[in-house]
């Protein structure tokens, strides 16, 4: 079979795409700001929440506070000044331009933000995270702040829980973590009451857990791509590059919320031949509500506006019925599947789907909003094919168009050399960036009906390069470098960090959606800019230096 791209597409899929392109354009970007009557925020002024939050309104408006949300009043650490370091941005390791990377200090940062916040935990502390469970230096951040809750006074209810793929995750037995953290609590685990658990939603359409959040008393909030692993982060001479941000005020709410719904499905599955496995430290039974019972709304503590949204996968709930949305054929969806033994496809053929999986349709959105240029930072934009679907063929259009009206497109994806098996070692899932290039290509001559438009388009708006985080082809130990981001972000303004691919992944995932200039500006400094510092070397196209080999 050819790969994207490779065929130039009839008269009526150029036809059938150009309309896509128009209708994604015109969903993503409104007219004026939409809010809804009751309880909605007063517009701010943040024109990319703004149109973010119309397409959430119109596909999922029944998973309104349990999924998505947005909120006023919120901060992040170090974010009040653009020029001072941001405490916020959480990186992994941190070491831009030494490729020994001996001296991490965003890993060090990470660490020490973790143990803080679960140190001034009085009620809640509440971890979710992909199997297996966090170990080495992560582990012992969460110890270590349970311990000073503890000596403080305090008896808090921590719930941790990961996501299992079939088969992969076996062996991750919550009792057997339970056991391990009573035992590395010593006389605190007296006070702390552990209730852990281990969930796959759906083993046929590969769909468990992914989100990565760390919530303290449903008031402070870190959340990213981080996995709690030492081996990939921690204990090794190549650690992968990854982001979290911390989060202050009603947006943990959100985060909060949207455990609550995780928990609710994982608590109804505990059977001994179900879904899910559970363990508690006093024996007591899943708590599918604690942060509901226990923590009241989080006060505001700042003035950025933020979307918290995330997604359900497959499996946990079928379909929000309050949604009246009814989108039209997707084009170019078939070339998404790549043989007969791909999955059915949700990404591009799935309504019901879509409706329960909002953070797909607010990515799009946050693309299509931009009006200057787009910054994309993701381990992949293609998934592996078989048997997933190959790429979200929406987001491939909104990108064409954007090329198209000239607006300014860099996208960074980890190095191929990192392709292989699932887990450590397995950051990437393409053979090379024509795999992007070529579809972004087809798109283009789609939408444009000329093959000399489209490369003119291509070549002079768009960056495609590997991630690099310093001078050299690899990590002093030879290792290629590991891009784990999902990053988005859009005209100095507006943002996305969280757990979602933009490639197909029908997963449990979350993440925020933040509009605040200073915030934006300490992300291009001290991460968006460096990338691209020692990226750019590995580019295949580049508009700012006339590199053009798609």
């Amino acid at each position: 079979m050819s790969r994207p791209g490779s065929r130039r597409p009839g008269r009526a899929l150029r036809t059938a795409l150009a309309a896509a392109a128009a209708t994604t354009l015109l969903a993503v970007v409104p007219t004026a700001p939409a809010h809804a009557a009751s309880g909605a925020p007063a517009a701010s002024g943040a024109t990319h929440l703004d149109a973010v939050e119309r397409v959430l309104r119109e596909v999922s408006p029944g998973l309104e506070g349990t999924v998505w949300q947005r909120t006023e009043g919120n901060s992040l650490p170090g974010a009040g000044n653009a020029a001072d370091p941001a405490d916020w941005l959480l990186q992994t390791p941190g070491c831009w331009g030494d490729p020994a990377c001996a001296d991490r200090p965003g890993t060090r940062a990470l660490l020490a933000k973790m143990t803080a916040d679960v140190a001034a935990a009085t009620r809640t502390v509440d971890i979710s995270t992909l199997a297996p469970f966090p170990d080495g230096g992560f582990e012992d951040a969460l110890v270590a702040g349970l311990k000073a809750a503890v000596a403080a006074g305090h008896r808090p209810v921590v719930r941790i829980l990961v996501g299992a793929a079939p088969v992969y995750h076996a062996n991750v037995l919550p009792s057997r973590y339970r056991d391990e953290l009573v035992a590395k609590l010593g006389p605190a685990a007296s006070s702390v009451s552990l209730n852990i658990a281990s969930m796959t939603a759906s083993r046929t359409a590969f769909s468990w857990n992914h989100s990565k959040i760390l919530v303290v008393d449903g008031r402070t909030v870190i959340s990213g791509g981080i996995n709690g692993w030492k081996n990939d982060y921690l204990d090794t001479t190549h650690p992968v590059s990854d982001v979290d941000l911390a989060l202050n005020g009603p947006a943990a709410t959100s985060a909060a919320r949207y455990l609550d719904t995780l928990w609710e499905w994982t608590c109804g599955r505990t059977g001994l031949f179900d879904n899910a496995w559970f363990a508690s430290s006093d024996g007591g039974d899943c708590r599918p509500s604690i942060e509901r019972e226990l923590n009241p709304p989080a006060v505001a503590t700042g003035g950025i506006p933020v979307i918290a949204v995330g997604g359900l996968g497959v499996g946990i709930k079928d379909v929000d019925p309050e949604s009246a949305y009814r989108p039209g054929p997707v084009a170019g969806a078939a070339d998404a599947k790549c043989s007969m033994l791909t999955l059915h496809d949700n990404t591009n053929a799935d309504r019901d789907y879509e409706t329960v999986n909002p953070e797909e349709n607010a990515l799009r959105a946050l693309v299509g909003s931009a009006r200057k240029h787009i910054e994309i930072s993701q381990q992949d934009l293609n998934a592996t094919c078989p048997p997933l679907a190959r790429y979200d063929s929406r987001l491939y259009d909104t990108l064409a168009a954007k090329l198209a009206d000239g607006v300014k497109v860099r996208i960074v994806v980890s190095d191929p050399a990192n392709r292989g098996a699932v887990g450590s070692g397995g950051y990437s899932q393409i053979k090379s960036l024509a795999e992007i290039s070529d579809v972004l290509k087809a798109r283009l001559t789609a939408l444009t009906g000329d093959k000399g438009k489209a490369a003119a388009a291509m070549c002079g708006n768009l960056q495609l390069a590997t991630f690099r985080a310093a001078p050299t082809a690899t990590w002093a130990d030879g290792h290629p470098y590991a891009l784990h981001h999902k990053l988005v972000a859009v005209d100095d303004s507006a943002f996305y960090i969280g757990s979602k691919n933009l490639y197909p992944a029908w997963l449990q995932d979350f993440g925020y959606i933040v509009e605040d200039g200073n915030a934006a500006a300490q992300l291009d400094r001290e991460l968006l800019a460096p990338e691209w510092k020692y990226s750019q070397a590995t580019a295949t196209v580049d508009w700012a230096t006339g590199t053009c080999r798609a």
